[in-house]
């Protein structure tokens, strides 16, 4: 069997990873500049991570700038800290909350309506970050960090949280991560108040 150089492939390592963004490197394992790479040259169903060994096929993009395409994974190499495993976490938590607000409503303590609300809010943030995880891949314009945290804290955490997972998206960024989380807690928080303070009766 040839090997990639003899098949006029290359190898190398993936030396730096932008996941936000979808791009990054490939430093040559012969020497030689970092060439550049983009998701979509990756095969489907596994994400890469900064450490990967690869064989790729040279090409040149339309300014004649060294460009990596076709790129396949040698071994199993390093993985992501998270991944799909989070996913289901994610998903746990959020149904979890709704199981919550379930109860509450079965006590009579909140309205319908309100966990309606709660579910379409969800639907917006997931919707809207898979949206932006997109653009952010195809250089388009970005959705706003200040929308998404607005999204969250009006009660489509949930569905946020869920779709930082599945989508890979916002899962490390600082300090997004932290003013997240504390969306939550003030989303939280005024539920609580709501629910202690304010009980309404609605359909």
């Amino acid at each position: 069997m040839p090997s990639p150089e003899q098949a006029g492939r290359l190898t190398g390592v993936i030396a730096d990873w932008n996941d936000e963004r979808g791009f990054g490197f490939i430093t040559p394992a012969n020497g030689g500049p970092r060439v550049f790479v983009h998701v979509s040259a990756f095969p489907r169903g596994r994400r890469p991570v900064a450490g990967c060994e690869v064989t790729y096929a040279p090409k040149r993009d339309d300014r004649n700038r060294a460009q990596a395409s076709d790129v396949r994974y040698v071994g199993r190499g390093p993985t992501s800290k998270s991944g799909p495993g989070e996913v289901p976490l994610a998903l746990a938590i959020a149904a979890m909350f709704f199981g919550i607000l379930g109860m509450l409503v079965a006590l009579d303590r909140l309205s319908i309506v309100v966990v309606a609300l709660y579910a379409a809010f969800s639907l917006i943030a997931f919707t809207t970050y898979g949206g932006d995880k997109s653009a952010a891949q195809q250089g388009k314009w970005r959705t706003s960090e200040s929308t998404l945290h607005t999204i969250a804290v009006v009660g489509g955490w949930p569905g946020a949280l869920v779709a930082q997972e599945y989508f890979r998206h916002k899962v490390s960024k600082q300090p997004f991560r932290t003013i997240f989380w504390l969306t939550v807690v003030v989303n939280c928080a005024a539920l609580a108040w709501f629910v202690h303070a304010a009980p309404i009766d609605l359909p």
